[in-house]
């Protein structure tokens, strides 16, 4: 018998990548932000080309930077899809020049429209509804208008924890898409259960939201960060599946995956095609590099980074 009895290392798993997985994540987009975007070297290193990045503007963050970062993006050949975020704009005349500087110095074509972050507007917006209604995006020629969706609700909308308010505007978007010649979609805060998810899509279907959703997925990231963001954010009930991981000592310190997640939505699209989650949309918590690696793991050939092909 042994003197010394190590604990064998574990074998780290193979990526998760099924067929439907592959599929389910081809032409999937990312969030970056400025001050993310900074510490990548080369997009084309990590993100398959003609990916569409998102551009997150949080309050505080300059117009300058993010045109600027825009304008990487666009000529690294990317689709640049930055914030309006509509509490943060003073008034029509400044979402005008935004939407100036975007087309003028980087060619921006798409934009994701959503109310932001904070509590008291700026100025004269309050919701994303009042950003469309201006008809500014229409006149600019915008080809693609996203809008942000909640799968477990947004407390800051309906504080009594339901989702009334929120899927009645997401009805006036919706019905908005018929007055626009713009591509509409609805990209989602991040949850980490599926069935929740998927019964959420479904009752939106059910109640004539024809809108395609972005579903949104937490990128690989250590738990305690995972967990933070979760509860800055508002993630609702799909918390307890961060919180039961932490219970478990042997977890804790490994970093989360959306292995799970990706794997049972991916499953439940191929045994339901005309299923409305159309493409996956990630925050990448734990790093840009770190969500693209993920991806590039489990997506097969339609993941290939650019500088790869």
């Amino acid at each position: 018998m042994s003197l010394l009895n190590f604990r064998r290392k574990e074998t780290p798993q193979a990526p998760a990548s099924t067929p439907e997985v592959e599929a389910f994540l081809e032409d999937y987009s990312i969030e970056v932000m400025p001050r993310t975007a900074e510490k990548v070297e080369d997009f084309r290193d990590l993100l398959p080309a003609g990916t569409r990045v998102y551009i997150a503007h949080i309050e505080g963050t300059t117009i300058e930077d993010m045109v600027a970062t825009a304008a990487r993006l666009n000529a690294d050949g990317y689709k640049v899809m930055p914030h309006f975020p509509a509490r943060i704009i003073k008034d029509r005349a400044t979402l005008a020049n935004w939407i100036a500087m975007y087309q003028g110095e980087a060619d921006v074509k798409q934009a994701l429209l959503l109310a932001g972050g904070v509590t008291t507007p700026h100025g004269d917006f309050s919701d994303s509804m009042q950003l469309m209604e201006t008809g500014l995006f229409d006149a600019a020629g915008f080809e693609r208008l996203h809008v942000a969706g909640h799968p477990e609700g947004n407390r800051d909308i309906d504080t009594d924890g339901t989702r009334l308010r929120v899927d009645e505007a997401l009805r006036w978007k919706n019905d908005f898409q018929t007055r626009t010649d713009a591509k509409m979609a609805i990209a989602t805060q991040f949850a980490f259960e599926a069935q929740p998810i998927i019964e959420w899509a479904d009752s939106l279907s059910q109640a004539g939201i024809t809108l395609p959703i972005h579903i949104g997925i937490a990128g690989p990231a250590k738990l305690q960060t995972l967990i933070k963001f979760a509860i800055a954010c508002g993630v609702g009930p799909s918390l307890k599946v961060l919180q039961k991981r932490a219970m478990d000592v042997t977890k804790l310190l490994l970093p989360y995956e959306p292995t799970d997640v990706v794997t049972e939505l991916a499953r439940h699209k191929a045994q339901n095609p005309d299923f409305n989650i159309s493409h996956v949309h990630f925050f990448p918590l734990g790093g840009i590099k770190t969500n693209a690696n993920w991806a590039i793991q489990n997506g097969g050939a339609a993941a290939v980074p650019a500088n790869a092909e």
